[in-house]
C-alpha cells in the first residue's frame, strides 16, 4: 500500500518532548524524529494551561516552524472546555467562551480550537470569520450546527443516548462534520470503534493519537496538565485513574485498525481536504501495516 505522508493534528508531544514546555530546538528536533516514522505534518496541541505559558508556547512553536516545514498551525485544547467533561485538564484556567478572551492569546499560527458549544458566547462565529477550524470536545452540547470538527470522539463528551442530543450521538449521525477518533485499543472500545466506522462516512474520519510527550520515552512518571501521570508501560493516567492521553503515535494505531480489520486508506487523505493543504512525500505499507519506506 502507497499512501501520503501521515498528518497529527492533535498530538501533545512525544520522544519527551512536552509542546507546552518545549523550546524551539525541542520542537524541531520532534519534527524531524516524527518524519523517520512517516509524520510529514503536525499541529502541536496546547493542554489547558495558564495564559503566560500558553502564550509563550504559541511564539516558541511559530519560530519553531521557521525552521522546519512539518508544523502546520497550532491546536488549543482546552481554556474554552466544560468543566463537567474536563478530563484531565485544570479547570482553574477555563476561561468563558468570548471574544475578548479569546483575544488574550490570539495568533494567526491558531489554526484549530477545541471548546465546548454549549457554552459559546460568541466566540464560534469569531473563529470562523478568522478561518480557524472549531471544534467540540470536553463538552456535552448536541447542537453542532457551526462546528467544523469533533475532538477525540466518545472521549470527554457526552454519550449516545436514546432521548434528545448529546455530543456523541450528533457527531455520529451529522454526515457533513469531521470526527477525530483515538482508535489505540485503549481509549475508545472495538465496539464503539465499529458502530463509528459503521456510521461515520470514511471521508470524515480523522485518525489521530492524542500522543502524550511520555510516549516513545523512557519516563514514567511525569506532570502533565498540572496533574502527575503515571505510565505502566501501555497506559498513561492520573492517580485517580483518568485517562491522559495515548502513548502511541499513528503509525501504530494504522497497525492496530489494519489488524482489526478496520482501516481504509482515506483516512490518511482526509486531513489534507480538512485543511486545505498539500505535502510532498509518501509512505509505502507491507501487507501487515508496517511502514517498509518513506521518501520526502
Amino acid at each position: 500500500m502507497r499512501t501520503p505522508l501521515l498528518i497529527e493534528q492533535h498530538f501533545h508531544g512525544a520522544f519527551g518532548i512536552d509542546f507546552n514546555k518545549a523550546g524551539v530546538n525541542e520542537i524541531v528536533e520532534l519534527s524531524y524524529k516524527l518524519k523517520e516514522i512517516g509524520i510529514g505534518g503536525f499541529f502541536p496541541t496546547l493542554v489547558t494551561d495558564n495564559l503566560e505559558n500558553i502564550k509563550r508556547q504559541i511564539r516558541i512553536i511559530k519560530e519553531a516552524s521557521k525552521k522546519c516545514d512539518g508544523i502546520l498551525g497550532i491546536h488549543i485544547e482546552g481554556i474554552f472546555i466544560n468543566p463537567t467533561k474536563k478530563g484531565i485538564h485544570n479547570s482553574e484556567h477555563f476561561l468563558d467562551l468570548t471574544i475578548d478572551n479569546y483575544k488574550k492569546i490570539e495568533d494567526d499560527f491558531i489554526r484549530i480550537v477545541t471548546l465546548a458549544p454549549e457554552l459559546d458566547n460568541g466566540l464560534i462565529d469569531y473563529l470562523k470569520e478568522k478561518n480557524v477550524k472549531v471544534q467540540a470536545g470536553h463538552c456535552i452540547g448536541g447542537d453542532l450546527s457551526k462546528i467544523n470538527g469533533v475532538t477525540h470522539t466518545f472521549n470527554a463528551m457526552a454519550g449516545i443516548s436514546h432521548r434528545g442530543q448529546s455530543t456523541a450521538l450528533s457527531t455520529l449521525i451529522n454526515d457533513d462534520i469531521f470526527a477525530e477518533i483515538i482508535a489505540d485499543g485503549y481509549h475508545v472500545s472495538d465496539e464503539a470503534l465499529k458502530l463509528f466506522f459503521k456510521t461515520k462516512p470514511f471521508d470524515k474520519v480523522i485518525l489521530i493519537s492524542d500522543s502524550l510527550p511520555i510516549t516513545y520515552s523512557e519516563i514514567k512518571e511525569t506532570y502533565f496538565a498540572d496533574s502527575k501521570i503515571f505510565y505502566n508501560g501501555s497506559t498513561a493516567t492520573s492517580s485517580d485513574g483518568t485517562i491522559a492521553g495515548s502513548t502511541k503515535l499513528l503509525p501504530e494505531i494504522i497497525k492496530i485498525l489494519g489488524q482489526k480489520k478496520l482501516f481504509n486508506p482515506e483516512f490518511i487523505t482526509n486531513p489534507y481536504k480538512y485543511h486545505n493543504i498539500e505535502l510532498k512525500g509518501n509512505i509505502e505499507w507491507d501487507e501487515e501495516f508496517n511502514i517498509v519506506n518513506v521518501e520526502y
